[in-house]
């Protein structure tokens, strides 16, 4: 039993390395193995296609309802409205222009 080097789901996974390091050191591939490739493949279903007729109707209430409150959701988030609310300046408590002696010539 032996670890995992690399797992892939969408591609060729990678090999572990030993193949170069027995190639660099001059001897045959074939005389020593020391990985196991192994691959299997999960059969999806081809059969997904579901209608409106084949729902129950509590599962039918709740997917209207689900819908109707997240298109209402979406629709009242993008309507920003502007707040015009005129806030007073903060008080100085020191002038920063003549405590720093920054003057505009």
């Amino acid at each position: 039993m032996g670890r995992v080097m690399d797992i892939a789901f969408f591609h060729h996974a990678d090999r572990c390395g030993m193949e170069d390091a027995l190639e660099m050191l001059g001897e045959k591939i074939e005389d020593k193995h020391c990985c196991d490739d192994e691959s299997f493949t999960i059969e999806g279903q081809d059969d997904l296609k579901l209608s409106w007729e084949e729902v129950d109707v509590e599962s039918q209430i709740f997917l209207s309802a689900f819908f109707h409150s997240y298109v209402r959701l979406v629709s009242l988030s993008s309507e920003k409205t502007v707040q015009e609310e005129i806030y007073p300046p903060p008080l100085l408590v020191h002038d920063l222009n003549i405590l720093h002696e920054i003057f505009l010539i």
